[in-house]
């Protein structure tokens, strides 16, 4: 199936809604916590509706605490990610989960395990399990709601290309239209089940029925049209159906809804008076909530937006607890501010001392740029200067030494020469311009002149670069969202394609952003990618609501294939280009941790980030495809997952998938060393799974690239995926190479790369291609020795030399000023 325009704007419409609703946007919180308190009449009932108005405050007290379900289990993985569910093991997928247990007596020798939650499976390696412990086990609030279901009928085997969804009625169903062999099927849909975690659907009673079950997340599901089903159903006229709702909202921690609701129950059943404490606890759990999410954002930056909420937080009926997280919070930023203004008052006292005219002009054009860009993410680049600021033993020179060479070259990295400082400024410049350039006459007598500069060495540059804003001014583009962008570049194949940026709120170029790269599915633009990830754009807010933004994530969309309708990926040349180059031009253009990219797609876009996955692990922290399939080289590369990390989704009725994938996942948790977790959807096909986001995130936050890896073996069989961490190759052997048009391959074997680092910088390098490079810096290797190099059957020791233009020509190439290598080796076969 492919995801349709129509699915997917829907979609991201609902996320929209729901991060109003379950993600506690900041201005609902804001609005519903600023109001005056609560007003609630002080009517009194009878005894005997107090007795059971007492009942009922008890049952919505101990409602979250008695336990009535399955066994539950926690999982740590050794990745840090925790999975909680009822847990099974199995000996690979393909097995029924339903059959996962083992008789008495036997020992197990499964090695896959899994935890469902009620709504998702999620597999993993018993090597990657950390730690398991029981869970207290979970009681939720289920609301069961009557719908004539088809209990007799054909079952659903397997859900087809879905055309269309119409939107839930008041009664809670919705008709799904999804193809058929025989043309378009239409299933009429019912929720018979809502609880904190999911949301039951059963198809209901037709002519001709068909069974179906699935399940949604209740975090998907928009409050006013939850609400609305949920008042359809029960009877707003009896407390306890009233309460139920309340408690549901408090288990999916929608405080705000649950205290309009209990408000409002109280308000229309006077014997439920003596809840009237349940709304000052749910005040604060909005309260608490709010605190919350101001960290989370201060976290992601945003300290723009943080900085003013706080100013805005409430005070009655808040805990004191909470008053003085968000009170420490502010003063956290005045004391930054006052922080601010010492280091420009320090910086000027300094720089009056200044006699010698050149020098003093120097320093003022560095004081323009610092008193210009210095914030709260740069501050911590003065901490040395302001802790020595009053040492008598160091000269004001030296002072204003550290204030510069700390801005320039980051925390922790100063100098107390001021010559040397001074000079790093304008190395940095000659810096950006050599970035900037594609002149090779230009780029060379710039090397020239930082040769000439006392601050020119490749370990300043290397500091520069890290601390540096990226090289191209960044232009503001003529969008209703002024932190969207669309550029243009060209593939391998010189077609002209785009690709989509979306910055996350407080963007600031001088913080280093977690990255999304997304690929579309077919029927679905790059626009639509960027909506599923970060949100639809609120102008009246003027910001995305979506998980993306919250978290402080770019998100790139490259415009990967030809044709927006193409249904399959084609392995080529020029998508690997069209996502590459994408990701490269933003390495240049945004303040990208290129530690912590991660490359994901729906369909065919998953298909894609699988392969492209396999093909560059060392480009990656992590790897999401939703709905993919394993095809010709990801069968062939399987044994590059061990470097890179996967997170796949899938639905449980998407047509043969797992089969498909059964061989490749199986060899992912069945051995050591592969990072890689399966999730898989009940009664779900080929599906967005925008309800799985927040685990996606969740994934995301333990993962980052392992960039100074030392030892490595992998697979090419295509002659561009040629690099690998330090590594690059070319001239692969014929019999080695089989391009996509020529799959499958009838006698070809891929070639296999070895590499290693070894103790006392004894490198070696095992391919058969015909050229071969080595790429170090200090992280890899002691520069203070000699390497040993044993590449192409011979052993070379060479000293190391540290060259500014073998480093800035890999920054210019790779865009990844994290780490640069500072040398190369060249080694090339005799004919």
């Amino acid at each position: 199936m492919t995801l349709t325009c129509n699915n997917i704007v829907a979609t991201v419409s609902v996320i929209s809604a729901d991060t109003l609703n379950r993600q506690a946007s900041i201005w609902i919180l804001l609005s519903s916590l600023l109001k005056k308190s609560y007003t609630l009449g002080n009517s009194t009932g009878q005894s005997g509706k107090h007795a059971r108005a007492s009942q009922v405050s008890i049952s919505i007290l101990l409602v979250l605490l008695i336990g009535s379900g399955l066994p539950a289990a926690i999982y740590t993985l050794k990745n840090n990610v925790q999975v909680e569910g009822e847990p099974g093991k199995i000996g690979g997928i393909g097995e029924t989960p339903l059959a996962s247990g083992t008789t008495a007596g036997e020992v197990s020798t499964k090695l896959v395990h899994f935890a469902d939650d009620g709504i998702r499976r999620t597999f993993f390696s018993q090597y990657q399990v950390l730690n398991f412990v029981n869970s207290p086990t979970e009681s939720l609030e289920r609301i069961i709601l009557k719908q004539r279901v088809a209990t007799v009928g054909k079952r659903l085997v397997a859900v087809g290309p879905i055309l269309s969804i119409t939107s839930f009625d008041d009664f809670g169903r919705r008709t799904v239209t999804m193809r058929d062999t025989r043309g378009p099927l239409h299933i009429i849909q019912g929720v018979t089940e809502v609880n904190s975690k999911y949301i039951k659907l059963e198809s209901l009673l037709t002519k001709t029925p068909i069974i179906w079950e699935t399940r949604l997340a209740t975090s998907s599901m928009p409050t006013p049209i939850l609400g609305k089903i949920l008042k359809t159903h029960l009877d707003m006229k009896n407390p306890d159906d009233r309460l139920k709702i309340v408690r549901l909202y408090m288990q999916c921690e929608r405080y705000r809804e649950a205290m309009f609701e209990l408000q409002s129950a109280i308000e229309q059943f006077p014997e439920l008076a003596n809840l009237k404490e349940q709304i000052s606890q749910l005040r604060q759990a909005l309260a608490d909530r709010l605190i919350e999410e101001i960290e989370s954002r201060q976290r992601a930056g945003q300290h723009s937006r943080v900085y003013n909420w706080l100013k805005s937080f409430p005070s009655d009926g808040v805990a004191v607890e909470t008053l003085l997280r968000a009170r420490d919070l502010m003063k956290d930023y005045d004391d930054q501010s006052k922080q601010r203004d010492i280091v420009f008052a320090l910086f000027d006292k300094y720089a009056s001392q200044i006699q010698e005219q050149e020098t003093k002009d120097a320093v003022a054009r560095i004081r323009d740029e610092i008193f210009s860009e210095l914030n709260i993410n740069t501050l911590p680049r003065f901490a040395d200067f302001v802790r020595l600021s009053e040492d008598p033993d160091i000269g004001f020179d030296q002072k204003l030494a550290m204030a510069i060479s700390g801005w320039l070259m980051g925390q922790g990295e100063v100098t107390q020469n001021l010559a040397v400082a001074t000079s790093l400024f304008e190395v940095r410049n000659k810096v950006r311009d050599y970035l900037n350039s594609n002149n090779d006459e230009q780029r060379s007598a710039l090397l020239n002149d930082i040769a000439g500069l006392e601050g020119g060495t490749p370990a300043n540059i290397a500091r520069l670069l890290n601390a540096m804003k990226p090289t191209p001014p960044l232009v503001q583009q003529a969008h209703e969202d002024p932190l969207h962008f669309v550029f243009e570049s060209t593939g391998a194949d010189g077609k002209t394609f785009r690709y989509l940026v979306q910055l996350p709120p407080d963007y600031d170029a001088y913080r280093k952003y977690p990255t999304i790269l997304t690929l579309h599915g077919a029927g679905n633009s790059p626009e639509q990618q960027i909506d599923w990830w970060a949100g639809g754009y609120n102008k009246q807010m003027d910001l995305r609501l979506g998980q993306a933004s919250r978290h402080g994530y770019i998100v790139i969309a490259p415009e990967w294939t030809d044709d927006q309708y193409q249904s399959s990926y084609e392995y080529s040349a020029q998508e690997h280009s069209r996502v590459l180059y994408a990701l490269q031009e933003s390495l240049h253009r945004f303040a990208i941790d290129t530690d912590r990219v991660f490359l994901t797609g729906h369909s065919v876009g998953g298909d894609a980030a699988w392969d492209i996955g396999l093909a560059h692990p060392d480009l990656w922290a992590g790897v999401i495809p939703i709905c993919a399939t394993a095809g010709k080289y990801v069968t062939r590369y399987w044994e590059n997952a061990k470097h890179v990390s996967f997170y796949f989704v899938s639905g449980e009725m998407d047509g043969n998938r797992i089969a498909q994938n059964e061989r490749d996942f199986n060899r992912y948790l069945n051995r050591s060393g592969f990072d890689t977790m399966i999730v898989e959807y009940k009664g779900r096909g080929h599906d967005h799974f925008q309800d799985d986001i927040h685990h996606m995130f969740d994934w995301m936050r333990f993962h980052r690239r392992d960039f100074e890896v030392s030892e490595f073996q992998v697979t090419s069989m295509r002659p561009w995926d040629n690099y690998f961490w330090w590594t690059e190759f070319s001239k692969f052997p014929t019999e080695a190479i089989t391009l996509p048009l020529e799959w499958p391959p009838s006698s070809a074997r891929a070639m296999e790369i070895e590499a290693s680092i070894g103790p006392n910088n004894r490198i070696r390098v095992k391919s058969a291609a015909a050229n071969i490079s080595i790429f170090l810096n200090p992280d890899l290797v002691d520069f203070e020795k000699n390497v040993s190099l044993t590449v192409i059957g011979r052993e070379r020791v060479v000293p190391i030399e540290p060259s500014v233009e073998v480093m800035l020509e890999d920054v210019r190439s790779r865009g990844d000023r994290q780490r640069p290598f500072w040398v190369r080796f060249d080694f090339s076969r005799q004919p």
